[in-house]
C-alpha cells in the first residue's frame, strides 16, 4: 500500500486564521458532496491547487469535531477514539435490519428450515477458506471445502489454517450467548491458531513482548501496537465495553450493534495481543457479537471473500483511523461498504437456492420419486446425475447438510435402494459411488 499521508492534527490547525477557514465552510463539511467521509491522504488529491488546501482541512476538521462522539475506549496515548455514522453507514444499517426480518417473515425464501440447513455449513466454509487466504494461506477454494466436507486431516500449515477457521465460526456461533471475557478472546486465538506455527504463534496467549509490529507490505512499521505490560488492563477494558450497553437509554449513548461489532473487529487489529493470529480472531469477534445480538443472517454471510479482494483498502483503512486522531469512522465507513456488498451478494444466493429448490421440486415430481425423497436426498440425486462416478461418504452429507453422521448414512442408504448409489466398502467406511447407469434406472421405474 502506499505510505498514507498523515494530516494536519487540531494543534497545528489551531494556528490558522479563521478568516481563511470561514470562506471554505460551505463547501466543505463532514462529508464531501457525493456522501463520502474521506481521509486527507485521499482529500488533498482532489482539492483543485488554487485552493488553500490546509484551510479546505480546517474546514473539514471543525464540522467533524462538532459530530464525532466519544465511544468511551481510548489508545495507548490515551486519546479517545471518537465516530460518527454517515448516512451511507445508515443505508447499509437499514439494509441488514430488513434483512433480518424479511428472511424470518417470508414464506418464500430459505429459512432455518430443514430444507434450507445445508446452507450454513457451506457458507460457513466459505468464510473459513477466505479468512485463511486473506492471511496468506495458499490453498484453492476447491482443495479447502473437500478437506472440510470429507473431514479429512490437513496435510500443511496452509489447510490447517482453513480448518481452524472454519471451527472458530462454529465456536463464535456456540459461544454467542457468553459474555466477552479475555478467556473468550483467548479461546478464539487457540482455536484460530492450533497447530499452526504453535512455537512461534503460542496458540491462545497473551504476547510477552513487544517485538511485534504490522508492516505495510513494502517492508515499513504502519503500525505499533500498544505495549504488552499494557494488554491485560486493556483487553479488560475492551470486553467492559462488549459487555456493556450502548442503547441511548439513561445517559449512556447509543451504538448500533452493527457498530459495535465492527469496532470490536478494529482494536483487536488495533490492540495487537497476539504474536500471529490477530486478524482471524478479530473478525471471529465480529460474527461474535453479530451473532450476540440477533443477526443470524451471518452464520451465512462472508465478509473476508470482499476483503480479500482488497487488502490494501482494508488495511489503510486501519491506518487512517491511527493517523487522523483516532477517529473510527474511516475503518466503520469502509467495513459497512464491505457488509452491503456482501449482504448483496447473500441476497442472490439466497434466491438461485429459491429457484433451485422450486425447480427441484418440480424435477422430482416429474421423476415420479418425489414421495420417496426427502429435500437433502433430492440434491444428492441431482449431483449424483450430473456426476456419474463420484464418490459421496457420510462425513461429506453430513457436513453439507449441517445433520448427523447416521442421518447422513440413512440418506445415501435411501439412495442406494432406488438404484441410483452403489454402496462399497474401502477398510471400515463405506462409499457411495454415484452410479453411471442411475438416470435410466429411475426412467424404468
Amino acid at each position: 500500500m502506499s505510505r498514507i499521508k498523515k494530516p494536519l492534527q487540531n494543534k497545528d490547525i489551531a494556528s490558522i486564521s479563521f478568516e481563511r477557514v470561514l470562506p471554505l465552510m460551505r463547501d466543505y463539511g463532514v462529508v464531501d458532496a457525493k456522501g463520502r467521509y474521506l481521509h486527507w491522504h485521499e482529500l488533498q488529491r482532489r482539492i483543485p491547487t488554487t485552493v488553500d488546501r490546509e484551510a479546505v482541512w480546517a474546514a473539514i476538521k471543525l464540522s467533524r469535531a462538532a459530530v464525532l462522539k466519544s465511544i468511551g475506549l481510548v489508545s495507548e496515548s490515551d486519546e479517545h477514539f471518537r465516530l460518527f455514522i454517515p448516512d451511507s453507514c445508515q443505508q447499509v444499517i437499514h439494509r441488514v435490519e430488513q434483512l433480518t426480518a424479511e428472511i424470518g417473515l417470508n414464506r418464500n425464501t430459505l429459512t432455518h428450515t430443514e430444507n434450507s440447513r445445508y446452507l450454513v455449513d457451506s457458507l460457513m466454509m466459505e468464510e473459513a477458506i477466505s479468512s485463511a487466504q486473506l492471511e496468506g494461506a495458499a490453498t484453492t477454494r476447491k482443495i479447502a471445502k473437500e478437506m472440510l466436507e470429507t473431514e479429512r486431516e490437513p496435510i500443511n500449515d496452509d489447510e490447517r489454517m482453513v480448518l481452524n477457521n472454519y471451527l472458530l465460526m462454529r465456536q463464535a456461533k456456540y459461544t454467542k450467548d457468553e459474555p466477552l471475557t479475555v478467556d473468550l478472546i483467548c479461546q478464539f486465538h487457540e482455536t484460530a491458531t492450533n497447530g499452526v506455527n504453535a512455537a512461534q504463534v503460542n496458540p491462545g496467549f497473551i504476547r510477552e513482548s513487544d517485538d511485534v509490529v504490522v508492516d505495510d507490505g513494502q517492508g515499513d512499521v504502519a503500525h505499533v501496537p500498544p505495549s504488552f505490560v499494557l494488554l491485560p488492563k486493556r483487553l479488560e477494558m475492551l470486553c467492559e465495553f462488549a459487555n456493556a450497553l450502548h442503547d441511548g437509554q439513561e445517559g449512556r449513548i447509543f451504538i448500533h450493534p452493527m457498530v459495535k461489532a465492527i469496532i470490536l473487529h478494529f482494536m483487536i487489529g488495533y490492540e495487537h495481543p497476539f504474536r500471529d493470529g490477530n486478524g482471524r480472531t478479530a473478525r471471529c469477534l465480529f460474527y461474535w457479537y453479530m451473532l450476540k445480538n440477533g443477526y443470524w443472517a451471518f452464520e451465512y454471510i462472508s465478509i473476508s471473500s470482499l476483503l480479500k479482494k482488497a487488502p490494501v483498502q482494508y488495511g489503510e483503512s486501519y491506518l487512517y483511523t491511527e493517523t487522523d486522531e483516532f477517529d473510527l469512522t474511516y475503518f466503520v465507513v469502509y467495513q459497512m461498504k464491505i457488509i452491503g456488498r456482501a449482504v448483496h451478494d447473500f441476497l442472490g444466493y439466497i434466491e438461485e437456492k429459491r429457484r433451485d429448490y422450486f425447480e427441484l421440486m418440480l424435477w422430482l415430481e416429474k421423476t415420479g420419486v418425489n414421495k420417496q425423497l426427502n429435500y437433502r436426498q433430492g440434491q444428492l440425486l441431482r449431483k449424483t446425475l450430473k456426476n456419474p462416478g463420484r464418490v459421496f461418504t457420510a462425513k461429506e452429507v453430513k457436513n453439507d447438510f449441517d445433520v448427523s453422521e447416521g442421518t447422513a448414512r440413512s440418506d445415501l442408504d435411501g439412495l442406494v435402494r432406488l438404484r441410483v448409489l452403489a454402496k462399497v466398502k474401502e477398510g471400515k467406511t463405506y462409499l457411495y459411488i454415484a452410479r453411471r447407469d442411475a438416470e435410466q434406472g429411475l426412467k424404468g421405474r
